[in-house]
């Protein structure tokens, strides 16, 4: 997670600097670091997931000996490009000049964000194990750090994120922008007076997260609306602007929508999901959100390699009672390695979840027969998934651009001469 975490901001970064790169000619030594770094970043995690370093459920071998082979490799290769780079980058040509108020000092700032944000991850996880391994004492690092050093970093590249776009390259009237964003602004109050009026507990930094993910939705959408003009011309002169759009805008406007419906769901699920434990014997009830759990019985359900229990139960709106699923949690023996594992019962219901989980055999307080039950409550959190499948969908129509793909540029005609000869 640290490293993909990382990687995943930095190639961000890389790819905001190529733009500026392409554009303007500028930042190319930043360029390359940054494609330096992430590909570092690919490297270390794979040593981190082998080496056994960290203690995660991503770490899927424990082998010092190959750890260093694979540190030795990571080395080597990241620290041969870093070395390249600090002797060559001199001799880069500083590129275009720009106002520090321009689309290009937008880029810088974002990307400065996004590299402050991995190293943030990545200083909070590896920062304890080097102090460890130095002093011999342990030393760790919480959530609390991450949610709040992480979280401002991030904050501040959402709150510039919707801006960059409609700045001009090299000088921009930041005034005129301000004005263009008023209706993302709107949206972004309206957001959170609408969570701070709906939900309980209200939540001060998830309803702020709110605000900011409808700000970088709506703000996408505005930049849409100022390429086709729409408002202020004709209804066939927008059509026909927006239709000649090129897939890279598209694509962009549909990754930063997609990362807005990140951060609402992000905030929500985070901030408003709830958990209930109980031991239930058959008919018990227990009660979790908006949901009422009925345990309808706990079988014997032999598999092919395993041995389990399969529980039923039975979901109904705690308003209402009309039945919403049936989940079938299952807790498993696999007798040839002893080892024991829970099969989630889910329930699937508009965008969030509801996750029940059979836990072990226990006497309920009354003395009965009884197992020990855990459901969750997560809202709104398939708008995680579904907001990186909208920025991977943007991605890839991006790429699909006909000035990207390899060897589609204008068709040169040779002169007369050229072709007689």
């Amino acid at each position: 997670d640290v490293c993909s975490s990382d990687l995943w901001l930095a190639a961000t970064a890389l790819l905001h600097s190529a733009i500026v790169t392409e554009k303007r000619g500028a930042l190319a030594g930043w360029t390359l670091f940054l494609a330096i770094l992430a590909f570092s970043f690919s490297m270390l995690g794979a040593f981190l997931v082998r080496s056994g370093v960290l203690t995660s459920v991503h770490a899927f071998a424990v082998d010092p000996q190959r750890g260093v082979l694979l540190l030795g490799i990571l080395g080597l290769a990241a620290g041969a490009a870093f070395a390249l780079f600090a002797w060559r980058a001199p001799a880069l040509a500083p590129g275009g000049v720009f106002a520090p108020i321009s689309r290009e000092a937008s880029l810088v700032l974002n990307n400065l964000f996004l590299v402050t944000a991995a190293a943030v991850i990545l200083g909070g996880t590896l920062g304890p194990l080097i102090i460890e391994a130095v002093t011999g004492r342990p030393n760790s690092v919480g959530a609390p750090f991450f949610d709040l050093v992480f979280g401002l970093v991030m904050a501040l590249a959402l709150i510039l994120l919707p801006a960059g776009p409609l700045l001009a390259w090299k000088r921009a009237d930041l005034k005129g922008v301000v004005q263009r964003l008023t209706w993302a602004l709107g949206a972004g109050i309206l957001t959170a007076l609408v969570v701070l009026g709906l939900t309980e507990p209200n939540r001060a930094f998830a309803t702020f997260g709110m605000a900011l993910g409808a700000w970088v939705i709506v703000g996408a959408l505005v930049e849409l609306a100022e390429r086709g003009r729409i408002g202020r011309a004709s209804k066939a002169e927008s059509v026909r602007r927006l239709g000649g759009l090129p897939r890279s805008a598209w694509g962009m406007a549909l990754a930063h929508i997609g990362l807005g419906v990140f951060v609402l769901g992000a905030c929500f699920e985070t901030a408003w999901k709830q958990e209930a434990s109980d031991v239930l014997a058959q008919g018990d009830q227990m009660r979790v959100g908006g949901y009422v759990l009925t345990l309808q019985g706990v079988g014997d359900a032999p598999g092919p390699n395993y041995q389990a229990e399969r529980a039923e139960f039975e979901v109904r709106a705690a308003r209402g009672g009309r039945i919403i699923c049936t989940p079938t949690p299952e807790r498993r023996f696999y007798p040839v390695n002893r080892q024991a594992t829970s099969e989630v019962g889910l329930c699937f219901r508009n965008l969030g979840d509801l996750y029940v989980v059979l836990g072990d055999a226990r006497a309920t307080p009354k003395g009965e027969a009884g197992w020990v039950v855990r459901a969750y409550w997560n809202p709104l959190v398939r708008l995680i998934f579904l907001g990186p499948l909208l920025m991977a969908l943007g991605g890839a129509l991006s790429l699909s651009d006909r000035r990207l793909r390899l060897a589609a540029g204008r068709k040169v005609v040779a002169p007369a001469a050229a072709v007689k000869a």
